[in-house]
């Protein structure tokens, strides 16, 4: 494929990742703007939140399947068509039903751009996919980066939080539009003549269902933080927020390095050391305050800046037989781990206020309850401690994964010195 016509698709590629981080970002930030104005409890919010999860592994799950066969560009349409309907129904929310129905139409159409695109990243870029899906990936931090900080000023602007949830419909009309004039080429699979046969062995070898699992954690880890990272540390600063954008900023900067850390490190060793990093992050957060907080988040941020296109460009590149119904399914564990724990955890939060309530207090009673009343200042204090609590449940998570990916990084290195190359190792 012509070299021009490679960046265009790439390019092409980053402004639909772009419309996925945004809606991460923007939600994260307006999640408490939503549960004032719609009277939502934790869990109720939790559950909002979580069903963009749902969406993303149905579609990209479904995206593997079907993708070598419909093609990458049919595919791509789809999400454009998904994305614009959950972005205006989003707009035009009126409570709980149509917010869940808009988050699950933008989790299908996220799902739906990197079942596409993840393979058409690793295609277009053979020789180099796993530094090339950190660049691609880039695009998720750097799309939170704007998507927070635009909450940030909108809302000290006291512009609306529709106005902000439709700052995402330009990148949707642009990638749209340019996916529209392109040309596809078929998947890498395809292309290299690998059968189905070969794919689902491929997808049923011990390295890769091993890879599947840590998926889970490393999702965990990275987007559930992030995503309620507004609410968990509201005991420590008024602007959250703003640590979740740092965080994502240190992301951007480290996956445009990952050229040279990626070659130094190899990407076992790029896992091992950003689990340890991510839970000494998760460690610091939970404890650390005042502007000490700023550098846990660096940290947090470090430990979470490879794991998700590591761990599909890992599979890309050693079990390449998988095709892109491997990365899919790496995508899809992800996010549905992410669902499945963030559901868990708003209860588990909304457990942990109701106890630090009085004795027998209703707790609708208080989430309705007028901002500069007892029982408001009540509820926020409750709420501060139990965000810490929640963190600290998560920091085994990280801690789990850092002997996991300390155990690959052996493995793999005792491979290389007995000489097994890829092509052995692809077909394990």
């Amino acid at each position: 494929m012509q070299n021009i016509q490679r960046s265009k698709l790439f390019w092409a590629s980053c402004f639909a990742l772009l419309v996925t981080s945004l809606s991460f970002g923007i939600r994260a930030g307006i999640l408490n703007q939503l549960g004032v104005e719609f009277q939502l409890s934790a869990s109720e919010l939790a559950t909002i939140t979580a069903t963009a999860f749902w969406g993303f592994p149905l579609a990209i799950v479904v995206g593997g399947f079907v993708v070598d066969a419909i093609g990458m560009k049919r595919l791509l349409v789809a999400a454009f068509i998904f994305h614009l309907l959950g972005i205006l129904l989003t707009i035009f929310a009126q409570g709980y039903w149509t917010l869940f129905l808009s988050t699950l139409l933008i989790g299908i159409a996220n799902g739906t751009v990197e079942a596409a695109c993840n393979p058409l990243v690793a295609t277009l870029y053979p020789e180099n996919k796993t530094t090339r899906l950190n660049y691609f990936h880039l695009w998720f931090p750097g799309g939170i980066v704007i998507g927070t900080l635009l909450v940030f000023f909108f809302t000290r602007l006291e512009i609306g939080w529709q106005v902000q949830v439709g700052m995402m419909l330009l990148p949707t009309l642009i990638y749209g539009y340019l996916f529209s004039k392109l040309d596809f080429p078929v998947t890498e699979r395809v292309a290299s003549g690998y059968s189905t046969a070969d794919m689902y062995k491929a997808v049923l070898s011990p390295l890769f269902i091993f890879m599947f699992i840590c998926m889970f954690g490393t999702a965990i880890t990275e987007l559930f933080t992030g995503q309620w990272i507004d609410v968990l540390l509201r005991n420590v600063t008024d602007n959250a927020l703003l640590i979740l954008t740092l965080t994502t900023g240190v992301m951007v900067i480290g996956r445009g390095l990952a050229k040279p850390v990626v070659h130094k490190l190899s990407p076992s060793g790029v896992l091992f050391i950003s689990a340890v990093l991510a839970a000494v992050g998760i460690y610091l957060l939970s404890t650390l305050t005042g502007n000490s907080i700023f550098l846990a988040a660096i940290v947090f941020g470090l430990g979470v800046t490879y794991f998700w296109p590591t761990m599909i460009g890992f599979v890309a590149e050693n079990i390449p037989k998988s095709g892109a119904l491997g990365l899919n399914l790496m995508g899809g564990a992800g996010m549905f781990a992410v669902s499945i724990y963030t559901v868990f955890m708003g209860s588990f939060y909304d457990r942990i206020v109701t106890e630090r309530l009085p004795a027998g207090a209703n707790m609708a009673d208080y989430v309705t309850a007028a901002p500069d009343t007892e029982m408001a200042t009540v509820l926020n204090n409750a709420k501060n401690l139990a965000g810490p609590e929640v963190l600290q449940a998560t920091l085994v998570i990280p801690i789990i994964l850092a002997f996991a990916f300390g155990g690959l990084f052996l493995y793999m290195r005792s491979r290389k010195n007995k000489g097994i190359n890829d092509s052995r190792y692809a077909a394990a």
